[in-house]
């Protein structure tokens, strides 16, 4: 049976994939935010290759709703270099994941890339000053 989120096994089978899953099982949790980005990326680039076709059939093919899958491709609205950080943010060993989707909601919504880079320092000193 297909999960009602993304199919994440679906989008991502190779060989690479399931031997570097293993090694992060190892290592600690991916975290979840650090996932969707990687999926909303894979995402465009299916949708820039037309093979689906816009973010409803993203949708349908995840089978959430459309406003859902609009909050996971706004992700890509994030600057590149803050998209790199979470791509490259550590693995969770206990816990929860120090940053999630929904706390970077209000960073997608900025436009000015200089005012996200602002938000998105002061998102991780707050997170450090947690720990």
């Amino acid at each position: 049976p297909r999960s009602t989120l993304f199919p994440y096994t679906t989008l991502f089978r190779s060989g690479d994939a399931v031997t570097g899953a293993a090694a992060c099982a190892q290592a600690g949790k991916l975290p979840r935010v650090t996932r969707l980005m990687a999926l909303a990326i894979k995402l465009q680039g299916m949708v820039d290759r037309r093979e689906i076709r816009d973010y409803a059939d993203i949708a349908r093919l995840g089978r959430v709703t459309r406003a859902r899958s609009t909050q996971l491709m706004n992700l890509l609205n994030l600057a590149p270099d803050t998209q790199e950080a979470i791509l490259l943010h550590p693995s969770t060993t206990h816990g929860r994941d120090p940053i999630s989707e929904r706390g970077l909601r209000e960073l997608t919504a900025v436009v000015h890339w200089g005012r996200q880079r602002k938000m998105w320092r002061e998102k991780l000193s707050r997170q450090k000053s947690r720990s």
